[in-house]
Formats: C-alpha cells, sequence, structure tokens
C-alpha cells in the first residue's frame, strides 16, 4: 500500500485531512484513518475491511479504530470501526456520519466531505473513548493510497 498521495488530493487539502484527523484524536483514545483508492475494483466494505486489516487497525488498546475508505475509482465510500467502537455507538451512527458526508460529496465538497466524518467520528470516540492520561498515537495520521 503506497503512502504518497498520487495527486489526488492538493499539498493544502491533505494537510486539512490529516489536522481533522489529529483534532479529533486529540479528544480521545481512538484512532481514525483515511484510505484512497483509485481501484474501481476497491470500493465498498469489503475493501474497508481488507484495508482496515493491512493497515494492522485491529492492533488498537480499545479496538475503537474507525477507518473511512474512499474509492474514486468506483465512486463509492465505507466507514469501517473496529469492535470496540462499534458495540458502543448507537444503532443509526455509522448510517447518519455516511449521510454527513455523502451531502458534502454530492455538493463536490470532497475534503469538507471527509473532514466531517472525521469530526463525527470524533465526537463519539471522544464520549465512549476518552484520552487517556498515557496515551499513545497507535496509528499514523496520514492518508494512505493505493
Amino acid at each position: 500500500m503506497a503512502d504518497k498521495n498520487p495527486l489526488y488530493f492538493t499539498e493544502k487539502e491533505e494537510h486539512k485531512i490529516v489536522e481533522a484527523i489529529r483534532d479529533a484524536e486529540n479528544m480521545t483514545s481512538g484512532e481514525i484513518r483515511v484510505h484512497i483508492s483509485k481501484n474501481p475494483d476497491n470500493g465498498g466494505l469489503d475493501a474497508a475491511k481488507k484495508v482496515f486489516a493491512d493497515l494492522h487497525m485491529h492492533n488498537t488498546k480499545y479496538h475503537n479504530g474507525v477507518l473511512l475508505h474512499i474509492s474514486t475509482g468506483s465512486k463509492t465510500f465505507s466507514i469501517y470501526g473496529d469492535e470496540g467502537i462499534d458495540k458502543v455507538v448507537p444503532d443509526n451512527f455509522w448510517e447518519s456520519t455516511r449521510d454527513i458526508m455523502q451531502k458534502h460529496f454530492a455538493d463536490g465538497n470532497i475534503v469538507e466531505g471527509i473532514r466531517a466524518g472525521i469530526q463525527n467520528v470524533g465526537v463519539i470516540m471522544k464520549e465512549h473513548f476518552p484520552l487517556d492520561v498515557d496515551d499513545k498515537n497507535e496509528l499514523s495520521d496520514e492518508i494512505t493510497y493505493d
């Protein structure tokens, strides 16, 4: 999995997304990652689960990692949360996060949609997984690409 931006986002846009991840994670012990796939076959929840595993996101202390997986090739996106967070969020949480992001995407605001999704996830993570005194950033905040 490549870690370099294949010119999908400008440097400034990428920085805004990473900054949103860091802001959200500064309130919680949870971990958030964003992955962008240009491959049209890499859309859907199955692709998100594979990337989640490839990024070793299941190795967090509280199993509270969340992946926002955006497939530009298939024009789809998925949000996948590890078992720790999935157990505690309200029943409609993933759908409501999807709807928030989708509204921005429909208006052509991809970066703002991703940021809004990150912020929404950060709020629920803060509620259920407050920041530990000895919290460590367990996963990179950088966007990954394939």
